[in-house]
């Protein structure tokens, strides 16, 4: 993509970011010297009393100390937000708009399992099956010689999966079509009009998985990072830019990478792909008591912003993708992806001082750019069928009786863009 292209493009996106950040700022200011007034007042009534005629004080003055800027998963912002902050201002709500321009895509998976014997079991994860601002999946089909299929959804509604299964696996084929619509997604400081979210998901969002801890060293590199940051939103956007600036996007791992957030804390060595970088956003917002999540899913189209965060043609097959969101009260989930700013640095050979890059870490705090589709939102997820928990689900599973020696799962995914 050309200089003055890209530019052109990250405007569009960001003209968002610099504005709302700018009401934001001039409104932290008016209210910081209404209160310094009060304050300044309440000192000057509170001397007059607490003095006797010698000028000395009557028994003793005590200091409450300040609260802690950071908050923990067990005591999370949801429920003691700091005072004056974005999530202690609630404004009345109203139903957000939905967007004008949306994209219709078609996924189509293709399985073929020759060369096998014995009976097989076939696990592939779905797009979210609940219609969001940014998501609706529009329908699904199905063809191929498999003894039964069905859609099948886990009790807490986070995933949704299509098995199926053949009694002989010999010739087994599947091809699986999917329509999803898509709307780049975009987060405005400037407006507060989102319902609450359930307690129960909230909750869930700030616990621990097996790769993904909220608590020791995730919390003490969160306080390293805050320092004195109250705003929940201004403490996540440091972390963002912490994580963005001290992790190394690795080229060579297969995947989305393992998700093992533990692993780089205890190493001291924090990187990875998709999985890795945006699970360690997500591991210290929960430790700070922000609940946050990683969205599993896959690309699904080119990219306006830079080559390497779409795909360059109509295979799918390798363009699984991890992102992340955090929540505050009064504006919802927030979209975040620090990891593909890294990517974009490690694929697009860009200095940390590059115009572009500089455009890209602003848009991609609080933007979704939709040439991407959401599966799930779940993580140690036990799949219908099986007992063993997975750490998360993006690629398809197979289980089959047949012996070590056969190949492993062979399967292509393709999508292309559709007007309806």
């Amino acid at each position: 993509m050309k200089r003055r292209d890209f530019l052109a493009s990250a405007a569009a996106l960001s003209l968002f970011v610099t504005d709302a950040w700018a009401a934001k700022k001039q409104a932290k200011a008016t209210s910081s010297k209404a209160t310094a007034s009060k304050a300044k007042g309440a000192a000057g009534k509170g001397s007059k009393k607490s003095t006797s005629k010698h000028g000395q004080h009557k028994g003793k003055v005590s200091y409450k100390p300040h609260e802690p800027v950071t908050h923990t998963a067990e005591d999370p912002v949801i429920e003691r937000p700091p005072q004056g902050t974005s999530a202690s201002r609630l404004p009345p709500v109203k139903a957000p708009e939905p967007p004008s321009e949306w994209r219709t895509f078609e996924i189509t998976t293709t399985v073929n399992l020759k060369n096998r014997s014995g009976a097989a079991k076939l696990w592939l994860p779905l797009p979210l099956n609940q219609d969001t601002l940014y998501q609706r999946t529009l329908g699904h089909t199905w063809a191929g010689n498999q003894a039964n299929a069905s859609m099948r959804r886990l009790p807490d509604g986070d995933l949704e999966v299509f098995y199926c299964e053949w009694p002989d696996s010999g010739d087994a084929r599947l091809q699986l079509t999917t329509l999803v619509t898509t709307a780049d997604r975009h987060f405005d400081v400037t407006k507060r009009t989102v319902a609450p979210e359930r307690e129960d998901i909230l909750r869930r969002n700030l616990q621990a998985s097996q790769l993904i801890p909220n608590d020791g060293l995730a919390f003490q590199l969160g306080e390293r990072i805050l320092g004195r940051i109250k705003d929940p939103v201004a403490q996540a956007k440091a972390i963002y830019e912490w994580v963005v600036d001290n992790t190394i996007y690795d080229v060579s791992l297969p995947g989305c990478g393992t998700g093992d957030v533990r692993r780089q804390l205890i190493q001291g060595q924090y990187g990875g792909r998709s999985a890795d970088i945006n699970g360690l956003f997500v591991s210290i917002c929960r430790a700070i008591g922000i609940p946050a999540r990683c969205v599993y899913g896959m690309r699904t189209g080119s990219s306006r912003l830079f080559r390497s965060l779409g795909l360059g043609g109509d295979d799918a097959t390798r363009g699984h993708h991890v992102r992340a969101e955090f929540y505050v009260p009064g504006y919802g989930w927030i979209p975040v992806d620090p990891s593909d700013v890294r990517r974009a640095i490690s694929m697009e050979v860009l200095s940390d001082r590059d115009s572009k890059l500089i455009s890209l870490k602003k848009i991609l705090f609080g933007v979704w750019e939709m040439n991407w589709i959401a599966f799930n939102l779940g993580s140690d997820v036990v799949l219908p069928g099986k007992n063993a928990a997975v750490p998360f689900l993006l690629l398809p599973q197979l289980e089959s009786s047949a012996s070590r020696a056969d190949p492993a799962l062979q399967y292509s995914i393709r999508t292309r863009q559709v007007v309806l």
